[in-house]
C-alpha cells in the first residue's frame, strides 16, 4: 500500500506542506501477521526516513488523514507517531503538526566500525578514575531470591511458577543427552534473534548470536578477544553515572577506566575523547540509574565517532524491554552495519524470566564476531545444554512475550505506588522514569553538602531496617559529582512484602 501526501494540507489542517516534502512513501500492513498494527506502520515510517523517502524536518500525514488513507483506525497511527517521537525520527510541534525530525539533516548515514576492532590510540583524558562505587548494586544478569524487598536488580521471579515454564523443562529433560555447541543451541540462537525482532525491532541472523551466561560473562568474552588481539591493556570509557557490575569486569581485565558525562538524556555525545578509548559501554535505550533515552541524532553520532575512531560500542541492553510508554526503543545495533559495525549488543534473559537462569545472549558484526568465536570455541560455552533447550523451547511458544506484557502492567503499577507512598514527603521528589525495575528518589532542596549527609543517614537507617535501597551517589565515579539520594528495587516476589518495604521507607525519609 502506498501513502500519497495531499498537497493541499499539512499536518493539522491548514496551508501547505513544508517545499521537498516526499508525493508518497510505501506502507505495507498485513493484518494477518502477529506483529500489531502499529508496529508495522512505525517500522514502515522508520524504513523510509532511514531511506531518505522522507526527509528531515518535512511533514508527515495528519494521524486522521493517514488513518483513513490506509484504512486503519487513528489510534494505530497515534501510536506509531508516539513511538517515533519517542524514538527521535519525529517531532510535534502545537499548531504545525508532526514532522521528521530536523535534527537528522545534520547526521550522515550511520557508518559501519572497523570490522578489524583495530585502530583506536592509546593515551590518557581527564576524568580517568578508580571504581569507587562499593554499593554491590547488581549488574544486568545478577539478582539473588531473598534478597531485600527494595534491593535493586532483583526481578518479579513470577515466569517459573508458569505452566509454560514447567514445560520448557520437561522438554529440556528430553533432550538432557545432548551437548550444544560453544556458540549456543542453534535452535535457542535462532529464537533469540526472532525474539530481538519482535521486541527489539532489531533484525539480525541466528549466525550473529552467541550464546553467554549472561551481560557479564559476555563482557568477559568480549574483552578476552580484543585485549589478546590489541596485545595490551585496554581502554573503556563508561557512563557517568552509570551501573558499576560491567565497569568492575572491564577494570578486572585489567582495563583502564575513563568516566564519560552523561546528561538527562543519557551519553554526552558531544564530549566524547578523540583516539583515546578502545571500548565504550553504554545503555541507550534506558540510561542507569537516571533512567534517559538516547536520542537519535546522538545514537548516529556515537556510531560516527566509533567508526572513526574504531572504538567498540557495547550496548548494555540490561531491562529495555520494560518500557512502561509506548513500544520498547530500537536498539542502538539496529542502526549499525551487520558486518563492519561497531555495536556489540549485549542482553540477558534474567530480569525477565529468572535471575537464577544465568543465560543471556551476545549480538556482534560480522567483523568483532571474527575475533570473538574462536575464543569462544576455545574457552567453551558457559550455558548447559539443558538450559539452553528450556530457553529455546520457552521462547518459540511465545509465552515470554506475553509474561512481559503482565510484567510492564505490574512494575508500573509499583512505580505508582512509589509515587503514592512518598507524596508530601520533604526534601524527596521521585524522578520520572519510562520503564525498567527500579525507581530514583533524588534528594532536593538543600546545601549539597547537606543533602550527601542526608543520603548517608537514610541509607544506614534503611539498611538496618533490611530494606536494601542503595545511594544515588555511588553510581558516580567522580567524588561529589553526582546527586544524593537513593535507588530501589521494584522487585521481590510479594506484593505486600513490597508496599510494607515502601511505607517503611517513607516513615525512614520523614525521620532522617
Amino acid at each position: 500500500m502506498t501513502v500519497e501526501h495531499d498537497r493541499s494540507a499539512r499536518p493539522g489542517g491548514r496551508g501547505r506542506p513544508p517545499r521537498g516534502a516526499p508525493r508518497e512513501f510505501p506502507v505495507e500492513l498485513d493484518r494477518e501477521l502477529e506483529t500489531p498494527l502499529p508496529v508495522q506502520l512505525a517500522a514502515a515510517l522508520r524504513e523510509a526516513i532511514d531511506a531518505g523517502t522522507l526527509r528531515p524536518a518535512e511533514a508527515v500525514p495528519a494521524t486522521r488523514e493517514l488513518a483513513r488513507r490506509i484504512g486503519v483506525a487513528r489510534g494505530v497511527v497515534v501510536a506509531s507517531y508516539e513511538q517515533l517521537i519517542a524514538e527521535g525520527y519525529l517531532v510535534a510541534t502545537h499548531g504545525r503538526g508532526t514532522a521528521v525530525n530536523p535534527q537528522l539533516e545534520r547526521m550522515s548515514a550511520p557508518a559501519g566500525g572497523r570490522s578489524d576492532a583495530q585502530g583506536a590510540r592509546s593515551g590518557s583524558a581527564p576524568g580517568v578514575s578508580s571504581n569507587r562505587n562499593a554499593t554491590g548494586t547488581p549488574g544486568a544478569d545478577d539478582g539473588v531470591l531473598g534478597r531485600a524487598p527494595l534491593a535493586p536488580g532483583e526481578p518479579i521471579p513470577s515466569a517459573i511458577n508458569s505452566p509454560a515454564w514447567r514445560a520448557a523443562w520437561r522438554e529440556a529433560a528430553a533432550r538432557a543427552h545432548v551437548v550444544a555447541p560453544a556458540l549456543g543451541d542453534d535452535r535457542l540462537r535462532a529464537e533469540i534473534a526472532d525474539h530481538l525482532r519482535r521486541m527489539r525491532a532489531t533484525a539480525r541472523s541466528a549466525g550473529d548470536v552467541i550464546v553467554t551466561a549472561g551481560t557479564r560473562e559476555g563482557l568477559g568474552l568480549l574483552l578476552t578477544a580484543l585485549g589478546t588481539t590489541r596485545g595490551r591493556g585496554l581502554v573503556v570509557g563508561v557512563e557517568d553515572p552509570g551501573l558499576p557490575s560491567l565497569r568492575g569486569v572491564a577494570a578486572r581485565h585489567g582495563a583502564r577506566i575513563v568516566a564519560l558525562p552523561t546528561d538527562s538524556a543519557g551519553l554526552d555525545t558531544a564530549r566524547l575523547p578523540e583516539g583515546v578509548l578502545d571500548l565504550v559501554i553504554v545503555t541507550p535505550s534506558h540510561q542507569y540509574p537516571l533512567g534517559g533515552s538516547l536520542p537519535l541524532v546522538r545514537r548516529r553520532e556515537l556510531l560516527d565517532w566509533a567508526g572513526r575512531g574504531g572504538v567498540v560500542v557495547v550496548e548494555d541492553d540490561f531491562d529495555s524491554e520494560l518500557r512502561f510508554t509506548g513500544s520498547p526503543l530500537p536498539t542502538l545495533a539496529a542502526l549499525d552495519d551487520d558486518v563492519a559495525g561497531s555495536v556489540v549488543l549485549l542482553g540477558t534473559f534474567s530480569r525477565t524470566v529468572a535471575p537464577s537462569l544465568s543465560a543471556g545472549y551476545m549480538l556482534a558484526p560480522a567483523g568483532i564476531r571474527a575475533l570473538v568465536e574462536p575464543v569462544r570455541r576455545e574457552l567453551g560455552g558457559p550455558v548447559s545444554s539443558v538450559v539452553q533447550v528450556a530457553l529455546a523451547h520457552y521462547l518459540a511458544t511465545g509465552e515470554l512475550r506475553r509474561h512481559t506484557a503482565r510484567l510492564l502492567r505490574r512494575y508500573a503499577e509499583r512505580r505508582d505506588l512509589v509515587s503514592e507512598r512518598l507524596a508530601g514527603t520533604h526534601g524527596v521528589r521521585v524522578r520520572p522514569m519510562d520503564g525498567g525495575l527500579h525507581a530514583v528518589i533524588e534528594f532536593v532542596g538543600q546545601d549539597p553538602a547537606d543533602l550527601r549527609d542526608r543520603e548517608e543517614a537514610v541509607v544506614r537507617l534503611t539498611r538496618r531496617a533490611g530494606l536494601g535501597a542503595e545511594p544515588l551517589g555511588g553510581y558516580w565515579q567522580r567524588n561529589g559529582a553526582g546527586m544524593a539520594g537513593l535507588v530501589i528495587g521494584l522487585g521481590g516476589p510479594d506484593d505486600v512484602a513490597f508496599d510494607e518495604a515502601l511505607r517503611s521507607l517513607a516513615a525512614v525519609l520523614r525521620e532522617a
